[in-house]
C-alpha cells in the first residue's frame, strides 16, 4: 500500500501538467489573439529582424527593485535638498494628550466616533464632549502624511514623468504613426522591435510594478481604489501590448499619459512649498493638458484608431476586444478624475489663494475659539498614581488661589 502513495503521487503530478500545459495552449492559441491566419509563429525572430517576447517581460521585477531603490536614495537626497531650497515647512500640529480611554477607542474601535460614543467616551474619560472631540480631531491629525513626506513623494514622481516623457517623445518624434496613426497597423502583427522600444516598455513597467510595491507607504488619498485599478489595468495593458506586438499603439498611448502627469506633481510640489501663484498657473496648465490628451487625443485619435479602424481591415477577434476593453477602464477613470481637475478648478477662479488637492485627505484644524481653551484641555488629561486617566479640575480656581 505504502509503494502505491508515490506513484499515485506522480501521477497526480503529470496530471496537473497535462492539465495546465492544456490550458495554456488553450489560452494562447492563434485565433484568439490574432486576426485569422496570423499568429505566434509570424512572431519568431528572423532575416535580422527581432520581435516582441513574453520572456523579455521578466525584466521589469529586476528593474521595479532598482527603481524602489533609487526612490529611497532620491527620497533622502536630492528630494529634501530640493524641499530646503524651496523651503517647504511642516505645518504646527497640536498634539493629542496622552489618554489611554481615548487612546484604546481610536486603535480598536473607530477614528471618527459617533455622537453616542463620544458621549460615553466623556463618561469614561471624565473629559467633556468638546474635549474628547478635539482629542480624536489632533490624534487624526497625527496620523496624516507630513508636507516634506508628501513633497518627497511628489518631486520623485515629477522626476520620472518628465525624464519619461522626453524620451518617450525623443523615441517617438521621427516615426510615422506618431503622425498619421493608422500607420501603427501597417504591417501588422510583423512590426519589428526597436531598441528605443524595448526600453521605453520595460522602464514604464517597472515603474507601475514599482508603485504597486510601494502603494503600502505611499500616501493615500480618497481615490485610492481608483489609483489600484488605474495600475492594474495599465501593467495589464502594456503587458498585453508587449506580448501581442500592439508595440506602437502602446507607446503612444505611454505618451499620452506621460504628457500631463508630471504638470501636476510640479504643482503639488509648490502647493507644499506655498508657492501659491506658481501652484495655481502650473494646475491651469495641467487641467489643460488633462483635458486635450485623455479626453480628446486619447479617445478621439488613439482608441478611435485601435478600435474603429482595425475591422476596416481584420475582422474582429477576442484579443482586439480585450485590448480595447483595458483602454475603455482608463477611459473612465480619466473621466472620473477630469470631474475632480474640474471642481478643483472652479474653486480657484473666484480668486482663491491655492488649489487643493481634491483626492487628499485634509486636515482638521481646531477652531480659535477651540484653540482659546488649549491649555484647560492639557489639564483635562492628568494621570494618576495607578496610570489611569482623571479629569484635574484646577483650571476652575481663581487667580488668587
Amino acid at each position: 500500500m505504502r509503494a502505491l502513495i508515490p506513484t499515485k503521487s506522480k501521477s497526480f503530478r503529470r496530471g496537473m501538467l497535462t492539465w495546465l500545459r492544456e490550458l495554456s495552449d488553450w489560452v494562447w492559441q492563434d485565433r484568439l489573439w490574432f486576426p485569422a491566419g496570423l499568429g505566434w509563429a509570424d512572431l519568431k525572430d528572423r532575416d535580422g529582424l527581432v520581435f516582441a517576447k513574453g520572456s523579455d517581460l521578466w525584466v521589469i521585477f529586476p528593474i521595479a527593485v532598482c527603481f524602489l531603490i533609487i526612490r529611497q536614495i532620491f527620497e533622502r537626497t536630492v528630494a529634501v535638498k530640493l524641499a530646503s531650497l524651496l523651503r517647504v515647512r511642516e505645518k504646527p500640529r497640536v498634539r493629542a494628550a496622552p489618554n489611554t480611554t481615548l487612546e484604546f477607542y481610536f486603535c480598536n474601535a473607530s477614528k471618527f466616533p459617533s455622537q453616542s460614543s463620544v458621549e460615553e467616551l466623556t463618561k469614561q474619560s471624565g473629559c467633556s464632549v468638546r474635549q474628547v472631540q478635539r482629542w480624536f480631531r489632533r490624534r487624526r491629525n497625527q496620523e496624516r502624511p507630513s508636507q516634506i513626506k508628501k513633497f518627497r513623494e511628489a518631486s520623485w514622481r515629477f522626476t520620472f514623468y518628465l525624464l519619461a516623457f522626453i524620451a518617450g517623445l525623443g523615441a517617438l518624434i521621427d516615426k510615422p504613426w506618431f503622425y498619421d496613426m493608422e500607420e501603427m497597423w501597417n504591417g501588422f502583427p510583423t512590426l519589428p522591435l526597436l531598441p528605443s522600444q524595448y526600453w521605453y516598455y520595460m522602464i514604464e513597467l517597472g515603474f507601475y510594478i514599482s508603485l504597486l510595491f510601494s502603494v503600502a507607504t505611499d500616501v493615500k488619498r480618497k481615490d485610492f481604489k481608483e489609483q489600484i485599478v488605474h495600475h492594474v489595468a495599465t501593467i495589464l495593458l502594456i503587458s498585453f501590448s508587449w506580448l501581442v506586438n500592439y508595440i506602437r499603439a502602446g507607446t503612444l498611448i505611454m505618451l499620452v499619459h506621460d504628457a500631463s502627469d508630471y504638470l501636476l506633481e510640479s504643482a503639488k510640489m509648490f502647493n507644499y512649498a506655498e508657492w501659491r501663484k506658481t501652484c495655481n498657473y502650473i494646475f491651469i496648465l495641467f487641467a489643460a493638458v488633462f483635458i486635450l490628451t485623455r479626453l480628446v487625443i486619447l479617445p478621439f485619435w488613439i482608441l478611435h484608431t485601435t478600435w474603429v479602424y482595425p475591422l476596416t481591415i481584420y475582422p474582429p477577434f477576442f484579443g482586439f476586444y480585450f485590448f480595447n476593453g483595458l483602454l475603455l477602464v482608463l477611459q473612465c477613470l480619466h473621466i472620473f478624475w477630469a470631474v475632480l481637475i474640474l471642481r478643483m478648478a472652479i474653486k480657484f477662479l473666484p480668486g482663491n489663494d491655492i488649489v487643493e488637492d481634491e483626492r487628499s485627505d485634509r486636515e482638521e484644524t481646531d477652531s480659535d475659539e477651540e484653540e482659546e481653551d488649549h491649555e484647560k484641555t492639557k489639564n483635562c488629561f492628568v494621570q494618576n498614581g495607578n496610570g489611569h486617566t482623571v479629569l484635574n479640575n484646577n483650571h476652575h480656581h481663581s487667580k488668587t488661589d
